[in-house]
């Protein structure tokens, strides 16, 4: 993996050739000054109005429009700090949630100062204009996200996304969802993406419709899921992974899943959250502790 293939899975790079495979999304950029207040260890201080912005875009309802936000500078999403937000996700309403979220988050860091972790080119590093992605929130299954891996303009493998979990409809379609994912890489994304070798993440809807949802670098900056980088660069042991009969292509990637609630494993984000104590504060599941809670919000409210 070399630098510029990082660069190139930067949103900016890839979303204008993309767009209509993929979620709606802004762009903007990040300045230096609000790179370096992410980086700063002090506490988070939002100042300002709170009211979500309203949107008057031709095809948004009357409400105004709740986005989910990614930080892409290169391809890192926030999945570590979601677990502090109040609604135990990454919807935004607010400046103050953006922020909370960005300042939870080990990832960001790790993108700020060692964005070309894991390349082998010795050259120096290029500058990266750093950027937020907001994008339209929409509600999706874990379950039905996908991780797709292409070496050399040939889809490879297709993990389960969220691996940690057993779904059974994943485990009896699987010849279906494959082939799904294997036509929409053919007519959107094979020869058309800037690279060959590549990692992509897509979403597949209860209508069967494929929607893509981000590029990364095929290397070790990249989680592997139920693969293994030795054996995406090699090629060795990715044939077998359906059964005689089943009736795929010859070309088919090979397809991972949980196969079995046997093999259903922790969430690998629970090692970036909060002591109990302050998990129970933000849920309310302590009663004693959110009575305390909501106390102290009150003497500060007279306070000022």
């Amino acid at each position: 993996m070399k630098k510029e293939h990082v660069l190139r899975c930067q949103f900016s790079a890839w979303y204008p050739l993309f767009r209509s495979l993929t979620i709606k999304s802004v762009i903007l950029p990040l300045p230096q000054n609000v790179k370096d207040y992410l980086l700063d260890d002090g506490t988070l201080v939002v100042s300002g109005r709170e009211d979500p912005p309203t949107c008057s875009q031709p095809d948004s309802d009357d409400e105004a429009e709740e986005i989910q936000w990614s930080d892409d500078e290169n391809t890192a999403t926030l999945t570590d700090a979601y677990w502090i937000a109040m609604n135990s996700s990454l919807k935004c309403k607010t400046l103050s949630d953006i922020f909370l979220l960005f300042k939870s988050s080990d990832f960001i860091t790790r993108d700020f100062t060692q964005p070309f972790i894991h390349c082998t080119d010795d050259s120096p590093d290029p500058c990266i204009e750093y950027e937020l992605v907001l994008r339209k929130w929409c509600e999706l299954i874990p379950g039905a996200e996908f991780r797709c891996f292409v070496k050399e303009n040939k889809l490879i493998g297709v993990s389960q996304r969220d691996y940690t979990q057993y779904y059974d409809h994943i485990s009896k379609q699987k010849e279906e969802i494959c082939r799904c994912i294997q036509d929409f890489f053919k007519k959107h994304i094979q020869y058309k993406f800037l690279d060959e070798d590549f990692v992509f993440d897509v979403y597949r809807d209860s209508r069967g419709k494929v929607w893509l949802i981000d590029f990364n670098p095929f290397g070790e900056v990249t989680d592997s899921l139920l693969f293994t980088w030795e054996e995406l660069i090699s090629g060795r042991n990715l044939k077998g992974d359906f059964s005689e009969g089943e009736g795929l292509e010859q070309d088919s990637p090979a397809f991972r899943c949980t196969n079995s609630e046997v093999t259903v494993q922790p969430s690998p984000y629970l090692s970036y959250r909060l002591p109990k104590d302050f998990v129970d504060l933000s849920t309310g599941e302590d009663a004693h502790k959110l009575i305390d809670f909501l106390k102290l919000k009150r003497n500060q409210q007279e306070d000022d």
